[in-house]
């Protein structure tokens, strides 16, 4: 219903598919039916999604936003129309940019990964209202985008220093850690939306989230070396000349 419920991530799942071009349609600027604006988000949206396009070679061509009132129904005609060209003049996906199908996919499926963390990272830029042609430029550059992805952070549990608590555990939203009493918790890197919530939640006295930015994160710990043995505590003895209970 609103041009503003396009997520980045379904445009990335449309390109992952095969689709040669993206065309978002919109009520103007300014005229949003809903509070939220959404038509501005779907703007900045598509503005960061060209950029990240041209970041992994794609033409940023194949994604394109028009605003236009419903009533419009030529103009939606024309417009589409001249896109649908477009797409046409720049051929089948990856073709014209020198990109393999598999190679594509790679990086198409990394950026995909990378969603929540972008969303994250871009936040306020993405709730920008921009309503001038020149100010959409500047909103995202390329040099930014290269920079955001080549420091891309991470977190990784230290097992020397975990104890188990799941207070990681508990609160990750995508429940990406797995772990259990008395088991190092490890996170599993692939479901990692990268929010930070468990570097936040860890409790001081243990510090063992570890925020690594644009290096590689240590090998995971094998299964078998991830029980915690706790040391128990040695057993009281009576005080000298104190009867024993039953003598």
């Amino acid at each position: 219903m609103c041009a503003g419920r396009v997520d980045l991530s379904f445009v990335l799942r449309a390109f992952l598919r095969g689709v040669d071009g993206v065309f978002i349609g919109g009520c103007r600027l300014g005229e949003c039916n809903y509070v939220t604006h959404g038509n501005y988000h779907a703007l900045s949206m598509v503005l960061l999604c060209r950029r990240l396009m041209e970041h992994i070679g794609l033409n940023p061509e194949r994604l394109r936003i028009e605003f236009m009132s419903g009533a419009e129904g030529i103009l939606f005609a024309e417009v589409v129309a001249d896109f649908n060209k477009r797409i046409a003049e720049l051929g089948p996906l990856g073709r014209p940019e020198g990109l393999e199908r598999k190679e594509l996919a790679a990086r198409l499926e990394h950026l995909a990964r990378l969603v929540p963390y972008l969303k994250l990272a871009n936040r306020e830029k993405l709730a920008a209202r921009l309503s001038r042609a020149e100010e959409w430029e500047a909103l995202f550059t390329l040099d930014e985008i290269d920079r955001l992805l080549s420091e891309v952070v991470s977190f990784y549990i230290d097992p020397e220093k975990c104890q188990a608590c799941m207070t990681c555990l508990r609160r990750c939203p995508v429940e990406a850690i797995d772990g259990g009493k008395n088991k190092i918790h490890v996170i599993d890197q692939d479901k990692c939306i990268k929010c930070g919530t468990c570097y936040e939640v860890c409790p001081a006295r243990f510090s063992a989230v570890t925020k690594i930015s644009g290096g590689p994160l240590p090998p995971p710990l094998p299964e078998e070396a991830r029980t915690i043995v706790r040391k128990g505590k040695p057993a009281t003895e009576a005080p000298t000349g104190e009867k024993q209970a039953g003598d």
